[in-house]
């Protein structure tokens, strides 16, 4: 996520860089045939790309909007998570004692109870995180993005899961490894200890319904982030505005000859290419715009911060065990201020 005021105008440059060269080295080939080479048919009425134009911009600004819905989703759906994670933690640290048992524990057992549980669900928030971060065949491979995942932390080596071991025991830890979704059963890992505290009479049965509740909360969220991560925005709506965004960038300045052909000197002629130039920039740019922002959890600068976000809860929530010994908040990066 970018998280200062707005993107400068030369990183916007640099980013479409590539793209601006390829559209002055396409835009300037039918200005020079027709004028060396008096390809006068290369001049094309602007009516008809005019209209072609304003078909694929109300297409570019669904496919946009539908894009910008999945990418404010995934934010509404992690501040779910942030919400749901604090009423938890809460209900473990004050409703975990003796009042109802039958057998009771020292303040230190409470104490290390309440621990495991919340670092258990650190641990959640952690392998899910990894869990969105898995590559999907759909998402952005180039160079670029690959050495952008490598550089932020956001690519997902195998030894990545080793930072759970941090917060669960041995046992548990190779118990979760051999799922295929960590973070699904580390949630019924939380409902059978839970479950066994309730038992103990360490948990009053109607606070254990409650935190129960908000387990099952966190399993409705966690669906959620992994519908938006496992299901891609439909392809033929992705293909078939690409492919409209070409053709109007294709014949946009054979419709611009038509503007300056027109002009009293004819050196106007040449202001064909910086328009079109513009013009094509502006179309390609949205949907540059679009395609990144279909994705949410891929690991590049227009996704949602969920790295940061679990740490931040994990700081949260630790600290409502008193804990003094915590992470460092993970803050925004680079001249492009970029947080993940």
């Amino acid at each position: 996520m970018q998280a200062g005021r707005r993107y400068t105008l030369p990183q916007l440059l640099s980013w479409t860089s590539r793209y601006i060269l390829i559209f002055l080295v396409l835009d300037s080939i039918p200005v020079i045939l027709y004028l060396f080479t008096g390809f006068e048919w290369l001049v094309l009425p602007w009516q008809p790309i005019s209209l072609i134009g304003i078909a694929v911009a109300f297409y570019l600004g669904f496919k946009n909007n539908s894009s910008y819905e999945r990418l404010w989703e995934a934010r509404k759906i992690w501040g779910g998570i942030v919400n749901t994670s604090r009423s938890f933690t809460v209900m473990v640290v004050n409703f975990i004692n003796n009042d109802e048992a039958t057998d009771k524990r020292s303040e230190k057992e409470l104490t290390q109870y309440k621990k495991t549980v919340v670092y258990r669900h650190v641990a959640w928030l952690h392998a899910l995180t990894f869990q969105m971060r898995k590559f999907k065949p759909w998402e952005h491979s180039g160079r670029q993005d690959t050495r952008f995942r490598e550089l932020m932390g956001t690519n997902l080596p195998e030894e990545k899961f080793d930072q759970l071991k941090e917060y669960l025991s041995e046992r548990e830890y190779q118990y979760i490894m051999s799922k295929g979704n960590q973070a699904s059963h580390l949630l019924n890992r939380q409902t059978v200890e839970l479950l066994a505290l309730r038992q103990k009479g360490n948990i009053e049965h109607f606070r254990h319904l409650e935190m129960q509740n908000l387990i099952t909360e966190l399993y409705s969220l966690q669906g959620k982030s992994e519908r938006i991560k496992n299901f891609p925005f439909p392809r033929q709506y992705a293909t078939v505005n690409y492919y409209f965004v070409l053709l109007f960038i294709l014949l946009l300045p054979f419709g611009m000859l038509s503007v300056f052909t027109g002009m009293e000197a004819d050196y106007f002629i040449w202001l064909s290419i910086p328009f079109s130039v513009m013009g094509s920039w502006v179309f390609w740019t949205m949907e540059m715009i679009g395609d990144y922002s279909e994705n949410p959890f891929e690991g590049l600068f227009n996704d949602v911060p969920i790295t940061a976000m679990a740490r931040g809860i994990e700081i949260d929530i630790r600290q409502m065990l008193d804990e003094t010994d915590l992470p460092q908040p993970i803050t925004a990066v680079g001249d492009m201020k970029i947080q993940v």
